[in-house]
């Protein structure tokens, strides 16, 4: 079966980056001029995903705003003759048919996407996480619905971190090892954000899923777990002996924007690949580190 849906949880409150944060949702802090969370919206859309939920929570209406049209906006800029700007945000608009529902409660990744269920339904469905921006040729998350077309079984998206910073992910446990050339493996273990003793891999999971949509029946039961929370790393492993689930180490540079220094990092990647900004950008730089050498 295609996977036609996708579930993008943004209900945090986004605490590593207060004060900014206090009166915007993380999801919006832009990369140069476009909001993160675009990022992950177009990487569906250009996977072929038809219809996308975003999970907010009652101080994101902003989130909401972002993908609605404008009319007052739009008719300012057909006004005054800004017709590049009005075709980018008439674009935004139509990106997919994007629907969303609050989350009442936080309590946690697991039960953020169990308040997707209905909207899921029967289906496969894909869940793309915020804080990863992946750029890569074909879209992280088409990577993994290409491997559920193949195996129809539940996959996760990762990618080998530094030892000292698997505490940070969730970790599966691979049965096979994973090369450029095999990248796909039947996992029997996922543990959330291990001690590096305990750590079965250095394969975290970046942000990227497919699942069967069995997993809310085992998400409406889940108990707490890491953090006290309903984690859906804990509903995976549940998962494990009644369904086959996969790893598939996906292809792209990702940044972790969740992390100031990786946001940081993104917006000076992004700005150095965009024709507009890269030759005055790049001299900024210079001037930069030559003053503080």
């Amino acid at each position: 079966m295609k996977v036609r849906k996708a579930v993008i949880p943004a209900a945090g409150y986004g605490t590593r980056f207060l004060p900014a944060t206090k009166s915007q949702p993380k999801e919006m802090l832009p990369i140069i001029d476009k909001p993160t969370i675009q990022f992950i919206v177009e990487e569906a859309v250009a996977a072929g995903i038809e219809e996308i939920l975003i999970i907010t929570n009652h101080q994101k209406a902003s989130i909401e705003n972002h993908f609605d049209r404008s009319f007052e906006l739009e008719y300012f800029l057909q006004k005054n003759n800004k017709t590049e700007e009005l075709k980018i945000i008439q674009r935004i608009s139509s990106l997919a048919n994007i629907h969303s529902v609050r989350q009442k409660e936080q309590k946690g990744l697991g039960h953020a996407i169990l308040c997707a269920k209905t909207f899921v339904g029967n289906e496969p469905f894909a869940v793309l996480l915020g804080d990863d921006v992946v750029v890569s040729k074909v879209p992280a998350i088409k990577q993994l619905c290409d491997q559920y077309e193949q195996t129809k079984s539940s996959i996760v998206g990762v990618q080998q971190v530094e030892l000292q910073n698997v505490s940070k992910y969730g970790i599966v446990s691979p049965i096979h090892e994973l090369s450029d050339q095999f990248r796909l493996t039947e996992i029997n273990s996922m543990i959330e954000k291990p001690a590096i003793e305990q750590a079965p891999s250095r394969l975290a999971v970046l942000g990227r899923y497919v699942l069967d949509p069995h997993i809310f029946s085992l998400l409406e039961n889940q108990t707490p777990g890491s953090g006290g929370e309903i984690q859906l790393t804990d509903a995976i492993k549940r998962l494990m002996p009644k369904r086959k689930v996969f790893a598939y180490q996906f292809e792209g540079r990702r940044y972790d924007v969740g992390n100031k220094l990786g946001y940081l990092e993104a917006t000076v990647d992004f700005a150095l690949n965009r024709d507009d900004l890269k030759e005055d950008f790049f001299q900024l730089l210079k001037e930069k580190v030559y003053r503080n050498d």
